[in-house]
């Protein structure tokens, strides 16, 4: 590992400037200790073009890459270290399919807004922007669906039914006022009946991290460590939402732990390399713990190992790309939620 790390660092001073590594809050702690900066995953993104570098490193997983490429300017190239690490919600939510889907809820003159979550491909985020739709994360969700609610009759939430089932929530709107879509077999499933008297229409998509927290996991958190605070994603199942003190994005979650008294104890329920970090960093004021202990394995394939691999070829690797008529339409989605979230 020593060696690793010393040939990391040796390639960063070589490339000096030309060279900025990105580093998602969900990387293990042998990846963070190379980045220069580190964040969730728009964040990083809208980093890019304000950057000086020529080759940008995401260590992250693929969609995050794909959505700095489309913000990248003219001249910076993206790379990802393990371009095979996926993400199953956004695989959850196939772009062909959702283009179907738009197109049968839209027969009937009926005008519907998608609004994807950031942990989506691309080509979804393309699909939206064609649409008339656009993107939003789990810090301006609510924010977002207000403003996609005002865009038309309907709105599809997309892929995380628990993200936006705690958003609706949070916006006031009754369960009757929503529907999960059946989009089984290529979509022929769906109920358009019941989907046209629907405000809030949810794709049923769902984190494989985040799902896996449960109310009863809130429990036995409290009756492990009493006076504990529990705080979660909103990826996270509404009924562990509402088991919790808190909830908010991975920022929030971060800041969450930093403002809590000292001698406070911290469960905190996301990914646990974030949670394992933050008690170190706080060690010596608070506890914090996980709310249950899982690792995101598509996160995990990157390694100190590809890193340096990558670095040590940056010039001759095929940077990330995304097709002009792809990046254009996902620029729009991108640029939808920015201007939306300017005006809140």
């Amino acid at each position: 590992m020593n060696d690793t790390h010393s040939r990391i660092e040796a390639l960063r001073a070589a490339l000096g400037g030309r060279l900025a590594i990105l580093g998602h809050h969900y990387q293990s702690d042998e990846v963070i200790a190379h980045v220069d900066f580190r964040g969730d995953s728009l964040e990083l993104s809208r980093r890019v073009p304000q950057l000086s570098a020529e080759h940008i490193v995401f260590c992250g997983v693929f969609f995050m890459a794909e959505s700095a490429a489309v913000l990248a300017r003219e001249g910076q190239k993206v790379h990802i270290p393990a371009p095979e690490a996926g993400c199953t919600m956004s695989n959850m939510a196939p772009a062909p399919l959702l283009a179907a889907v738009l197109e049968a809820l839209g027969r009937d003159g009926r005008r519907v807004t998608p609004l994807t979550y950031v942990n989506s491909s691309a080509e979804v985020k393309a699909v939206c922007g064609r649409f008339g739709g656009s993107v939003c994360t789990s810090a301006n969700a609510k924010t977002m669906l207000a403003w996609a609610l005002e865009q038309g009759e309907t709105v599809l939430f997309l892929p995380d039914k628990n993200l936006a089932a705690n958003t609706a929530d949070a916006l006031g709107l009754t369960q009757a006022e929503r529907h999960v879509l059946n989009i089984r077999a290529a979509g022929s499933r769906l109920d358009l009946k019941v989907a046209a008297t629907a405000k809030l229409l949810v794709w049923p998509g769902c984190c494989s991290i985040h799902h896996r927290f449960r109310a009863r996991h809130v429990a036995e958190a409290r009756a492990t460590h009493p006076g504990c605070l529990v705080a979660v994603h909103p990826e996270c199942p509404d009924e562990t939402v509402r088991a919790a003190d808190a909830v908010g994005s991975t920022s929030f979650l971060i800041d969450f732990t930093a403002k809590a008294p000292a001698g406070s104890t911290l469960v905190i329920g996301t990914e646990e390399a974030l949670v394992l970090r933050l008690a170190k960093q706080y060690a010596d004021e608070k506890i914090v713990l996980p709310l249950k202990s899982v690792r995101c394995a598509n996160m995990a394939k990157t390694t100190p190992a590809n890193l340096a691999a990558l670095l040590e070829n940056l010039d001759r690797l095929e940077p990330v790309r995304v097709a002009p008529e792809i990046a254009k339409s996902a620029d729009l989605a991108l640029r939808r939620m920015l201007d939306a979230c300017a005006r809140a």
